[in-house]
Order: structure tokens, then C-alpha cells, then sequence
């Protein structure tokens, strides 16, 4: 079900920071206090702390698309850094809205899940048996929470307060320090540790009624696993942490617990139409809601920001903007890697497809004067570079031009949503994964390829298990293409990693990040800027068109822009607070 975040209503009011004197205490602090008396008011309350992750600044829009473009895969829409572009092309300053609400969002759930568990060790002491064991299972649950919260905040900001009382949030901002990043990947560390040893599997029976949605152990697992190779990577590089990857995925690929799907494309049918698979999904924001009265619904802004274009049909169903855009390089790199027949170009890796779309939905729209419904290619299949299904009103000859308008495909609304509960341009129902069972795979190859000096068995068969489904037709048919060549090196294994990782989670929010945690980012910019020059050049038509829009190769700086800048709102009001570099 659903619906389980989203019944708290007043009660996720009930957890926000309130303003009081040392006088008299609020009739906020009364309520609180008057509540969460059984384990079944405690998971009202816990479902607040849930609740944070729908919200726009978080997985809503901004952690799941707003802030992951910009990398060698995926761009904003456009040639400029006008409006909405600024954020994604690099070009915002200190003082931008979206950078100070995500903090604030994140701290917000911090402290609710703070609130929840000073509240919850007091009150279950009056719980009976079973209350106390479901009590138990919360606590590990609001601590896993508190531990994504703190992981987005770390990993994206670096410098950052480690908040771990709601006492600490009455204390004058100019008391407030950054703790070291070290310090704040221990405190991560402890709370998933203890969810790891707390929580039962997705599969498992416990004492919870409703499991959707909610993490289990191993969430817990995958999400410590991404934690550890974050820590090993850049800013930090504690290396010793890839051993530390490599046994905690161990124990989840052992426990035989989670899988992948046997079709790919049905994790997004799944995503699309709200099913809960746990087979696959780790952990997923699911957003709800049978009719759409404003901004407080659980709605996100997914296949709407980041999925195929689509114009309204009337009385059916909104418009998709498709403001991400997929780099055209990777389109290029990924039909090499993918297309071992040079003279029919058919991919045998179905996920590019899947993933990216020439084509655009139209419901009655007017093209150039000529109407038209149904599917509109842009050009050939991604896999076919020759242009022989273009619509009627483009030139063959800019066919070429025409792909740098391909998108994402996995939020194909038109294509996947069997029903849409609301007609809305800007916001949909369909989920996001923030952690896939394939991810953990990946994660567990490149913590034994860094951890062991070179590639193990394991290593192999994590990565070979991800690429053997991609290679999987419908019918059963597996192309022996999906084998990794054997004999690699260190050097040589990474690379064919980084590869997968943008193929299995093309557009999926992980990119920008693994490359900044890989030390590459500004370099994979200026070789992807380099790369669409080359590509543009070799063309034959078009001579005095410039370049490819890639506008973030122009704004990009090294040593500045693997952190994003501290909100400057808060380097005003903290004035302990150092900001990062070069912002």
C-alpha cells in the first residue's frame, strides 16, 4: 500500500522545530508529549520522518533530477543559464533557493527523526511486549533515515554540522561548527550498522503490518555499502573503507534475499504504476495521490522533469516538459559498447533502448502546421544510426541535429502508466529508486577490484549477472556479448565499471556523484565537451552550425564544484561556518 506515508497530517506538524523560551514550554512540546503512547502512535509519528523524502527539495525533484545533471550522460534542456537552467549548467551562485531548501529539508528530517527517537526511548518504556519489539524495529528504521539524510548532506556539501539532538537545533547559530566529514561518516556508520543488526529483510515476516516502501536490512546493507565507497573515494579517500564495501555487500549478495528482476524494463513499469518489488528495489520513495489539490499532496516531479516529451491529451493526462536532456557522446559510446554488428548496428544491450528516447508523445498537437498523434521520432532507433523514420516535417540531413534532443525513457508516463489519477503539467505519481539491488552488484565489484589490487571471481560474476540481463531478449534469448573480457587489471576493470555503472543507472541520480567520488568530474566534462566537438566536426552537413549545446563545460571548475556551496543564508547566520572552496 501506498498510502502508509502519507496518513500522518498533523502529526509530521507535531515534529518541526518550535521557538519557545526557557520559561514556558510550547503547546507543540505539550502535544508531543502527550503522544505516541503505543507502538501504533509511534509509527504515525515515524511516518513523518518518512514523509521528508517526497518533498520537492528532496527526492521529489531536487535529489532525484534537479541536482544530478551536468555529468557526461545527462544535461538541462537549452542553450543559456537562464531560470531553471543555472543550477544544472553550474552557473549559480551561493545565495540560490534550491541549494538553501535542500539543506533545510535534509536538516528538517534530521531533527524529526532526532525528535522521534529521544520521544520513543522514553515512551516505550510503558509499551507491552510486542509494542516494545515493534518499538525496536522503528528506532533502527528513523535511524536509517537520519543516516540517508546525513549521507545527502555529506557527500553533497562536505562541510557540514553534525546535529545529533534536537537540544542542539535552540542553540544560537553563531555556537554552530562544521564537524569534520570523517566525523559524520561515523555517525552514518554507527546508525546503519545498528539497522543492519536490527531490521529484517524485506522478505522476512515481523511484527510491522506494513513493510512497503519502509527499510528493511537489506536497504540498510546496500545503503552502508554506497556509504563506504563514498568514504573511500574523493574528498576523503580512506581507502581502508573499500574492504569495509566489499564485506558489508558480501552479506546482502549472500543472503540471497534480493535479486534482479528477469526483465529490465519491468522495473519501470513497476516505478511507473506504484508496484513495490522489494526483489530489486532497496529503497524507493513512493509518492501518492488520488487527486492533486496543491502543494502539500505527495507528489513528485518524476517523468514529468526527467522523462520523454508529451504534449497534453485533453481530459486524460498533463504534458511532460522533458527538461533532461541525454549527452550525445554517451548515445555514441553506448551503440559502440553495444552494437558488435557494423553492418545492421542492432544493440544486443536492450537497456539503451529502455533508457533513452528519440521520440516524443503528441495528443492532437500541431507540428509546424501538421497534426499529429502518437509517437514522433526524432530519428532512427538510438541503435540504428540511419534516418529512416523521421516524421514528415524534419530534413533527413538534420537528423543528426535532432538527436541532441533524445531523453530519458525510463518515466515514459505516456508509455508505462496504465492509469493517471490526476491531469497535471508539472507533477506525477510515478516513484524513484534511490537504491536498486544492481547498484549494491556494481558497488560490490569495484569494492573487490579496488580492495584486492584487481579483479576477483566475484568481481566478475557481480558485473556479468548486471550486463547478462541487459543482453537478455524477452523471449529468453542471452547475446554472449554481456561477458566482461577476461584478464583484466585494476586499471582496466575500474574503466569497464564506470562504463556499467552509467549504462545499468543511466539518469537514475548517481552519475553526477560517482564521478565526483571517482576524483573525475571536471575531467569527464571537458572530455565529454571535447568529444561532442570532435563528433560535431566529422559531420558533413551543417558546416556553419556551432557545436552541440554542452553550456557546463563553461562554468565548471575543479576543486570548486565537487561540493555544492553552503547555503549563504547559513554562512550569515553561522558565523563559525568556513565556506567551500572557491564559491
Amino acid at each position: 500500500m501506498k498510502k502508509f506515508i502519507y496518513y500522518i497530517g498533523f502529526l509530521a506538524l507535531c515534529l518541526l522545530p518550535a521557538s519557545c523560551s526557557l520559561e514556558e514550554e510550547s503547546s507543540t512540546e505539550v502535544e508531543k508529549d502527550k503522544y505516541m503512547n503505543d507502538a501504533k502512535e509511534a509509527q504515525d509519528v515515524l511516518l513523518g520522518v518518512y514523509r521528508s523524502t517526497v518533498e520537492d527539495a528532496m527526492y521529489g525533484y531536487h535529489l532525484s533530477i534537479y541536482f544530478s545533471m551536468g555529468t557526461d550522460i545527462s544535461q538541462v534542456e537549452g542553450s543559456t543559464t537562464e531560470n531553471f537552467r543555472i543550477l544544472p549548467t553550474n552557473a549559480y551562485p551561493t545565495s540560490q533557493a534550491e541549494v538553501q531548501s535542500t539543506w533545510a529539508a535534509l536538516y528538517s528530517g534530521i531533527y524529526n527523526a532526532n525528535d522521534f527517537l529521544e520521544r520513543i526511548s522514553v515512551k516505550m518504556e510503558s509499551y507491552n511486549e510486542t509494542d516494545k519489539k515493534l518499538a525496536t524495529i522503528y528506532i533502527a528504521e528513523a535511524r536509517a533515515l537520519r543516516a540517508l539524510y546525513y549521507f545527502e548532506l555529506v557527500r553533497r556539501w562536505g562541510n557540514i554540522p553534525l546535529m545529533t539532538s534536537t537540544a542542539m537545533s535552540n542553540q544560537h547559530p553563531s555556537t554552530f561548527v562544521q564537524a569534520d566529514p570523517v566525523d559524520v561518516y561515523k555517525f552514518i556508520e554507527d546508525d546503519l550498522l545498528y539497522a543492519c543488526d536490527i531490521l529484517p529483510y524485506a522478505t522476512d515476516k515481523d511484527y510491522r503490518s506494513n513493510k512497503d516502501y519502509r527499510f528493511s536490512k537489506g536497504a540498510a546493507l546496500g545503503l552502508l555499502t554506497k556509504v563506504y565507497a563514498t568514504w573511500a573515494g574523493y574528498p576523503i579517500q580512506d581507502t581502508s573503507k573499500w574492504e569495509a564495501a566489499a564485506k558489508t555487500a558480501k552479506i546482502l549478495v549472500e543472503s540471497g534475499k534480493h535479486d534482479l528482476l528477469n526483465d529490465y524494463e519491468q522495473l519501470w513499469k513497476n516505478t511507473c504504476n506504484g508496484i513495490w518489488d522489494p526483489t530489486e528495489s532497496l529503497i524507493e520513495v513512493s509518492f501518492y495521490s488520488p487527486t492533486y489539490s496543491g502543494n502539500s499532496d505527495p507528489v513528485g516531479r518524476i517523468g514529468k522533469w526527467n522523462g520523454v516529451k508529451t504534449t497534453t491529451q485533453a481530459g486524460k493526462s498533463g504534458s511532460c516538459a522533458a527538461n533532461v536532456q541525454v549527452v550525445h557522446s554517451f548515445v555514441l559510446d553506448w551503440r559502440a559498447e553495444a552494437a558488435p554488428d557494423p553492418l545492421t548496428g542492432k544493440s544486443h544491450d536492450r537497456r539503451q533502448n529502455i533508457s533513452i528516447a528519440n521520440y516524443k508523445h503528441g495528443h492532437n498537437e500541431s507540428s509546424t502546421g501538421t497534426s499529429y498523434t502518437g509517437t514522433f521520432y526524432l530519428a532512427a532507433k538510438i541503435t540504428d544510426d540511419r534516418p529512416t523514420a523521421l516524421s514528415k516535417d524534419l530534413d533527413p540531413k538534420k537528423a543528426v541535429k535532432a538527436k541532441q534532443s533524445y531523453t530519458p525513457a525510463k518515466w515514459d508516463i505516456d508509455k508505462y502508466v496504465e492509469s493517471v489519477p490526476f491531469i497535471n503539467n508539472d507533477k506525477s505519481t510515478v516513484n524513484w529508486y534511490v537504491l536498486r539491488y544492481a547498484d549494491v552488484l556494481l558497488l560490490y565489484a569495484e569494492a573487490l577490484n579496488e580492495w584486492k589490487g584487481g579483479p576477483t571471481t566475484d568481481a566478475y560474476a557481480a558485473v556479468n549477472k548486471v550486463r547478462k540481463r541487459g543482453y537478455t531478449e524477452p523471449d529468453g534469448i542471452v547475446h554472449s556479448e554481456y561477458v566482461l573480457k577476461a584478464g583484466m587489471d585494476q586499471a582496466e576493470f575500474r574503466k569497464a565499471i564506470q562504463k556499467e555503472r552509467a549504462y545499468e543507472l543511466a539518469f537514475e541520480g548517481h552519475r553526477r556523484l560517482d564521478l565526483i567520488r571517482w576524483g573525475i568530474y571536471s575531467e569527464t566534462i571537458e572530455e565529454t565537451y571535447n568529444a561532442l566537438k570532435a563528433w560535431w566536426d566529422e559531420r558533413e552537413d551543417d558546416k556553419n552550425t556551432l557545436i552541440p549545446n554542452y553550456v557546463i563545460y563553461d562554468y565548471t571548475e575543479k576543486g570548486k564544484h565537487e561540493l555544492m556551496p553552503i547555503p549563504q543564508r547559513e554562512m550569515d547566520l553561522c558565523t563559525q561556518f568556513n565556506q567551500n572552496p572557491k564559491w
